[in-house]
């Protein structure tokens, strides 16, 4: 049986390594935050929605698959919830069950294999039946063959079958092997026997003729015996013990990908709960083929700051369709860093198979997604701090593919206006040649005049919106590059006069 929830044709592997700038995001976009959210404090759902979160997909099609397994989630949390606490309780029992006698006798490999094997049937037979319960409520294509898979496999006289086998292999009247005598009369070919049906007429049984039968005993005494007898009774059975151990095997891995894969839903219910709770937006995105230069949006808001504050934040909206390059200028505390982040977050959720928070937001896929973000001041003194810039700038161009989204915040700005203006521009003019969409967070006026006078067509321009009494509105909208800052602002505070 295959559980198939995440991706169609395989499991899902909470080991494969994700992105190799994770830290970087995790640092930039705040991804803590809505990790623990995700989580709610379940140490094993944040392990997997970290691992999936950052597997980023990039196809259209498994991005969708995800999509509507978890709007079914939404709608059926009851049921998914129910088989998640099943599958957990499953690997319990494996855990309190399996002696794990690896390498033991097949005797003891068997009886161990039975016991696990009849401990999972009444699971089994649950998952059936909340399977017929929700069936009909289900309708996404991975729901669906996942719920029909169930209940064609796990039929009662299969369940029936199963359970008279493992009655059968307890072995309660003895073990039943024959073999045959080979070159040297060495005793080969060991075969384990199913044993003789009763005859229905025990009176019959006991009174009526009997085949002729030969049979010996031993000493109690007699270890030599004894492990003669043990080695030969293992010999028989020892087929039997392998493909029985195979099976536990089989159905414990089942609850493990289940648990697994529905871990990750879980944890996109429990954000989904947390978010709606607030009242922030929550929409499926819609992706769009890599390299089709889509990206728009309404109502964007990024979560992590809905999270930590406990309310609902201002929403933006961008229309960036056919542009590769995003400048956004303005004043200081306009909304202009915690814009870009909602746009990075929504990107890596949106290639996760998971909603997003806004009303509306369509992109196209990237390989991967890259913050260069100002940093605080080296402490040791290890370098300077433009010197710092330029070296984690070198690192992403290591690792950088075509068709990546790169978000830059405030870069640059250690050095002069006029040197870290050509800097960048030099660095984003390379970039964009490789196929990246930059989205550019800056008061580098020399660098977003460049590409406002040399790119129109491919630029969009933004700025944090202000008011005339320099009151912050957190509103993104398009516009020329501001020289704006918070200089004005600080030299009405400390003259209390405007420099106008």
């Amino acid at each position: 049986m295959k559980v198939l929830l995440m991706y169609r044709d395989r499991d899902f592997d909470p080991g494969v390594p994700g992105a190799p700038n994770v830290e970087a995001m995790l640092r930039d976009f705040d991804l803590d935050v809505l990790l623990d959210a995700m989580s709610s404090g379940d140490q094993f759902i944040g392990t997997i929605v970290r691992s999936a979160l950052f597997q980023s997909l990039l196809d259209v099609e498994t991005i969708l698959y995800r999509q509507q397994i978890l709007d079914d989630c939404i709608r059926n949390e009851e049921a998914v919830r129910t088989l998640y606490a099943l599958a957990d309780e499953a690997l319990e029992v494996k855990r309190k069950s399996w002696l794990g006698l690896f390498g033991a006798s097949p005797s003891s490999l068997l009886h161990s294999a039975v016991r696990l094997l009849e401990a999972y049937l009444p699971l089994l037979s649950r998952l059936r039946d909340v399977a017929a319960e929700h069936q009909a409520s289900f309708k996404s294509e991975g729901w669906t063959r996942f719920l029909a898979m169930v209940l064609e496999e796990l039929d009662e006289g299969y369940l029936t079958t199963v359970r008279s086998y493992l009655k059968d292999l307890r072995f309660d009247g003895g073990v039943m092997v024959s073999a045959m005598l080979g070159p040297g009369n060495e005793i080969c070919n060991h075969m384990l026997r199913k044993p003789n049906a009763r005859s229905a007429h025990w009176l019959r049984s006991v009174l009526g003729p009997k085949a002729p039968s030969y049979s010996f005993s031993l000493d109690p005494r007699d270890e030599s015996g004894t492990r003669a007898l043990a080695e030969l009774r293992d010999r028989g059975i020892n087929f039997a013990a392998d493909a029985l151990a195979r099976s536990a095997e089989h159905v414990e891995n089942f609850f493990r990908v289940l648990k697994q894969e529905l871990a990750f839903y879980l944890g996109c219910l429990n954000l989904h709960h947390k978010l709606t709770g607030l009242g922030e937006p929550a929409c499926f995105p819609i992706p769009e083929k890599m390299g089709t230069l889509v990206l728009h949006c309404r109502d964007v808001i990024n979560p992590c700051l809905s999270l930590v504050s406990g309310r609902t934040s201002i929403g933006n909206a961008m229309d960036a369709d056919g542009k590769n390059l995003v400048i956004i200028t303005g004043v200081n505390e306009g909304g202009k860093s915690t814009f870009m982040k909602s746009i990075g977050i929504a990107q890596l959720m949106m290639q996760a198979g998971m909603f997003v928070c806004a009303s509306s937001f369509a992109a196209d896929i990237r390989t991967g997604i890259f913050t260069h973000y100002r940093r605080r001041e080296d402490r040791k003194m290890r370098s300077g701090k433009f010197d710092e810039e330029l070296q984690r700038m070198n690192s992403i161009v290591q690792q950088i593919r075509p068709h990546s989204l790169v978000l830059f915040n405030e870069s640059f700005a250690a050095t002069n206006e006029r040197e870290g203006s050509e800097i960048a521009r030099q660095i984003v003019s390379a970039l964009l040649e490789s196929g990246a969409r930059i989205l550019f967070v800056t008061h580098l006026h020399t660098f977003a005049s460049y590409f406002n006078a040399a790119s129109r067509d491919t630029t969009l321009m933004m700025r944090a919106e202000r008011s005339s009494d320099g009151a912050r509105s957190f509103r993104i909208v398009p516009g020329a590059p501001s020289q704006h800052s918070h200089g004005e602002d600080l030299y009405q505070k400390v003259f209390g006069e405007s420099s106008r």
